[in-house]
């Protein structure tokens, strides 16, 4: 899996300041896609050492690292959530554009997780600002998925 490029942000997450890593190499190619040069396998391997090296630059100033991605490799996904889980008292979360989880939902599979949205744009349905979206923003609270995807509502 690898990374294009990072910046810290304030919207993707509610209430968090999130590393927001994008990673290239998407299956999905979404109609509309405001980032279609993620499509293409780009960019730096993003190791557990380059995770760590970043979270160690940020750290005073993050509260949640984002992976924006990563669906063509979901073992890469969970292993990298297991080492923030592992090695930092950040908040996690992830954008999909999977309809759901690659695999049956479990208690291990939803502790890695405190954030996650699925969904592919649809130009018909607008992001997630929108009451129309088809996309969902899920917090994970005692191991259930609690969808808080009106929050990003105008």
């Amino acid at each position: 899996m690898k990374l294009y490029n990072y910046d810290i942000v304030f919207q993707e997450v509610p209430d968090e300041v999130s590393l927001a890593i994008n990673i290239t190499n998407c299956p999905n190619h979404c109609e509309g896609c405001h980032s279609p040069h993620l499509w293409d396998d780009i960019g730096e391997e993003l190791t557990t050492e380059l995770l760590s090296s970043l979270i160690a630059q940020y750290e005073n100033l993050i509260t949640c690292v984002l992976l924006m991605g990563g669906d063509r490799d979901w073992p890469a996904v969970k292993s990298l959530m297991r080492h923030i889980r592992q090695h930092t008292r950040l908040h996690t979360a992830w954008y999909s554009g999977r309809e759901t989880f690659p695999e049956a939902q479990s208690p291990e599979l939803l502790s890695l997780f405190d954030y996650v949205k699925f969904g592919p744009y649809r130009p018909d349905c607008g992001g997630l600002k929108s009451p129309t979206t088809n996309q969902r923003m899920y917090r994970i609270v005692n191991g259930e998925m609690v969808d808080i995807t009106e929050r990003f509502y105008k």
